[in-house]
């Protein structure tokens, strides 16, 4: 029978639904089956399925028994306790309840408040989230109670919120169903349309004064009302998105149906921010603007994110779950794998350092991570540009540390860092003075100098322009034979690790000992209990030649370097994996049928696989994670996208985690072999 949760409110706008996303990551993390349901037209679900996904229904109860009887645990969100606590009595689900405070009023009375609005409907009370709490009113709420700040971010429509509220559409929508309506073409806005169309809107103006007046009184999110008829506005309102000195336009409502003219259109049309056209006049589409709600919904990356960060910044997720009387799951499934790690790197935030300002992707990344609280960051590019370009993308990088290499104080002591470092080798002062104003040295002469704890780069450069830096700078460990990588694939029911797949083309028997050693620590880094295998095309004494012959010498050399490890080799992958397979070829192995570390015997073997792997199963390959290095710095590939970038960042804040020796070892998970 699965525990469930009624989370319900007693007011419109209590903001129910960031406690319903944040104990769904939550439960998401230590069960393997949620179950959610929310009464119709509400906007959950579709993001529950996306992200988790959860068998997400419509409220009823036939639906909350069919989902009772499949599910660990079951969360519904309702928004009204009047009508919430009837149908929680009926199946007899706890409810879980959201207030607002009044003007004034401090988190500890908005809980009683809540508490007795509960006990007068006869609803069984799990507890009460007070949220949305102003500045300055912070307070405990009591035992049974966990306080939620307001977070601004959480506020703000987005532009296609709006376009919903005024029944608006995207000037290139309108411009295609132009050109299709004669075929009855059906239309799907590209990707980049979007995504602009998801930037928040913070503020309001309506257009009827001058230019001059407008820019002065424009504010970075400013989504601009005005006529068809202004192209004057239109004009100073790309041209002020462009420029990195003025505030940036969150988007632009084109008003009172005026044809715009065809240049205009065709600059529009090209705008660095959405446009939206509708037929009527400018104050009635103003009263409609106003309308328009924040939601969280499935494509809410950054909604989501500044959610996910505020609630677990805010509640200790341990103690919530606990109270909930769940069990963890045996089993570890990507999502719960990936919450493990934001939750590792937001215990102990470390300082970050992306060369690579320059690159939307990069600067994606770091808004999300940011919103989630995970890291610290500084960002490499020139500033103004870094500015301008994340102003145009709609992004917020409050809380980021902008630095251009080339004008940075540090430049002067990272140069003669990098000279004496590598003077011997023939670079003069004039060269390392030089060399320091390139991002990606700059960023690792920030890790070697302690004035950033990793490095992530790769994004836009190749893999030798971020490695090589590191082998200057930063170096190999003295415990470490070699540098080497590994991919985390996660698998829908484990986590394994897959090693070397990324630098090292053909290891002698040395190297590959040592690949196999780092491979095991970086397992167990990440909370997978290290079981190795030596690969090769023969198990145990079977098969004979030289390719064998070196990885049954690597077995050896390890077992002699590191007897507390656990490793099989030479091992086929099939008896590394299938426990039948394993019985008939190594009976008795304590790895053979269950290992978790895979180690390769070259580079061209292990690329392979890993990609092999992961297109066929729909396993989330996750790095390369470098490892060997005195300091971590990753390589991105440069087809990476946005989510890679964030894990990959925050695979490296847990490494530095462990360099510093102050990892939190209490949320160390263990993750089941199988």
């Amino acid at each position: 029978m699965a525990r469930s949760i009624y989370i319900t409110a007693t007011g419109p706008h209590s903001g129910e639904s960031v406690v319903a996303l944040g104990l769904v990551e939550l439960l998401s993390a230590r069960v393997e089956r949620v179950g959610f349901l929310e009464p119709p037209g509400r906007s959950l679900s579709e993001l529950m399925r996306a992200r988790y996904g959860l068998r997400a229904e419509e409220i009823s109860v036939p639906a909350y028994r069919e989902l009772e009887s499949e599910s660990d645990v079951l969360v519904c969100a309702g928004g009204d306790l009047h009508s919430d606590a009837d149908f929680a009595g009926d199946v007899g689900c706890p409810l879980l309840v959201v207030v607002r405070p009044g003007e004034g009023e401090e988190p500890a009375a908005a809980a009683a408040r809540g508490r007795e609005t509960a006990e007068r409907t006869g609803g069984d009370l799990f507890g009460v989230f007070v949220n949305r709490v102003p500045a300055g009113s912070a307070g405990e709420a009591g035992d049974g109670a966990w306080v939620l700040p307001e977070h601004d971010e959480l506020t703000y429509p987005t532009v296609a919120e709006v376009a919903a509220a005024t029944g608006a559409r995207p000037l290139l929508e309108a411009a295609e169903l132009r050109k299709a309506s004669w075929a009855g073409a059906s239309l799907t806005l590209p990707a980049t349309s979007q995504e602009l169309l998801q930037r928040d809107v913070r503020a309001v103006r309506i257009a009827a004064m001058s230019v001059d007046h407008f820019i002065d009184d424009l504010e970075d999110g400013t989504l601009v009302i005005v006529p068809g008829d202004r192209p004057d506005i239109l004009i100073a309102s790309v041209i002020s998105t462009l420029s990195s000195k003025f505030p940036t336009v969150a988007g632009v409502l084109i008003t009172a149906g005026y044809e715009l003219n065809p240049t205009i259109r065709r600059l529009l049309e090209t705008a660095p921010f959405p446009v939206l056209e509708v037929a009527e006049g400018t104050h009635a589409v103003a009263t409609q603007v106003g309308s328009a709600r924040a939601a969280i919904g499935v494509d809410s990356d950054r909604k989501v994110a500044a959610a996910l960060g505020l609630f677990e910044s805010a509640v200790d997720g341990d103690e919530l779950v606990e109270r909930i009387q769940v069990e963890r799951a045996r089993r570890m499934t990507p999502t719960m794998f990936e919450h493990d790690l934001m939750e590792r790197a937001g215990a102990d935030p470390r300082h970050i350092v992306v060369p690579e300002g320059d690159d939307e992707r990069v600067l994606r990344a770091a808004e999300l991570l940011l919103r989630r609280g995970v890291v610290e960051l500084t960002i490499l590019g020139d500033v103004d540009d870094v500015s301008g370009r994340a102003a145009a993308l709609g992004l917020d990088l409050d809380g980021a540390r902008l630095v251009d290499p080339a004008q940075a104080p540090e430049r002067d002591e990272y140069a003669a860092t990098y000279h004496e470092l590598r003077k011997h080798k023939g670079v003069t002062e004039e060269l390392a003075f030089d060399t320091a104003a390139d991002p990606s040295y700059f960023g690792t002469l920030m890790v070697k100098a302690g004035h950033a704890d990793g490095m992530v780069s790769g994004a836009a450069h190749t893999t030798g322009d971020t490695i090589r830096p590191a082998f200057e700078i930063i170096k190999a460990r003295r415990d470490a034979t070699v540098v080497s990588s590994v991919f985390l694939m996660c698998m829908p029911d484990r986590v394994l690790v897959y090693g070397d797949c990324a630098v090292n083309p053909n290891p002698d028997v040395e190297q590959l000992a040592g690949i196999a050693a780092s491979s095991a620590e970086t397992a167990a880094t990440f909370g997978v209990e290290p079981l190795i295998a030596m690969l090769s095309y023969s198990t145990g004494e079977s098969g004979k030649g030289a390719d064998v012959d070196k990885v049954r010498e690597a077995t050896e050399l390890l077992h002699q370097r590191h007897p507390e490890l656990k490793v099989e080799g030479p091992i086929q992958y099939d008896a590394a994996v299938d426990p039948g397979v394993a019985e008939k070829k190594l009976p008795g192995s304590e790895v053979a049928g269950h290992a978790t570390v895979f180690v390769f015997p070259d580079l061209e073997t292990g690329n392979i696989a890993y990609k092999a792997v992961q297109r066929s199963s729909g396993a989330v390959a996750i790095g390369p994670v470098l490892q060997g290095l005195n300091r971590p710095v990753n390589d991105l590939s440069r087809g990476c996208l946005v989510p890679d970038v964030v894990s990959t960042v925050v695979i490296t804040a847990i490494q530095a985690q462990e360099v510093s020796g102050r990892s939190t070892s209490r949320l160390h998970m263990k993750v089941p072999a199988g």
